[in-house]
């Protein structure tokens, strides 16, 4: 039997469905075994890094479905399922026409490339797609890449420091 997961936030939150409810759910049940193991949710320093890389990872690679591409990644590379599902947020429906935008202007300097700005989105068609599209996707895959780099070194990094502050308040006392 795999050993339970303490869910201290249920009193609280009488919405959020406790593992039972998630291990019951139909469209959930033929794969409840594997996304419900508790390594997935304990708050480890590896899971907790990974889940972070992952979550950095989807939310710049694809505009939509991101959390659940996450999960499926997060139970192939064991990582942390709430971590990798809140990072994904990074993206949302307010903040990505800046985050286009930031992508744009960082895949136009690494092409070297600059387009006039368009009038207007009235006149959208495949050469303004062509003439945007690139040097935006390169932007979202370098903010991808080195966002999950990026957060993986620093998870780690927060997290040693951590421990050898503990140690080190442990040995002064």
């Amino acid at each position: 039997m795999p050993p339970k997961i303490i869910d201290s936030a249920a009193p609280q939150r009488p919405w959020l469905p406790n593992r039972e409810q998630l291990a019951q759910h139909p469209w959930l049940r033929p794969w409840a075994s594997r996304l419900l193991d508790a390594q997935l949710w304990r708050f480890q320093h590896e899971a907790v890094a990974r889940g972070v890389a992952v979550g950095f990872l989807w939310a710049f690679l694809i505009p939509a479905a991101q959390i659940v591409v996450a999960v499926v990644h997060c139970v192939w590379w064991r990582a942390h399922i709430p971590t990798a599902a809140a990072l994904t947020m990074v993206t949302n429906p307010f903040t990505i026409g800046f985050w286009l935008w930031l992508a744009y202007q960082t895949g136009s300097a690494v092409l070297g490339v600059t387009a006039p700005a368009p009038a207007g989105m009235e006149n959208l068609n495949w050469d303004m797609l062509k003439t945007y599209g690139g040097p935006t996707m390169l932007g979202m895959g370098l903010f991808a890449v080195g966002s999950a780099v990026l957060g993986y070194g620093v998870v780690k990094a927060g997290w040693m420091l951590r421990v050898a502050w503990a140690r080190r308040q442990r040995r002064t006392q």
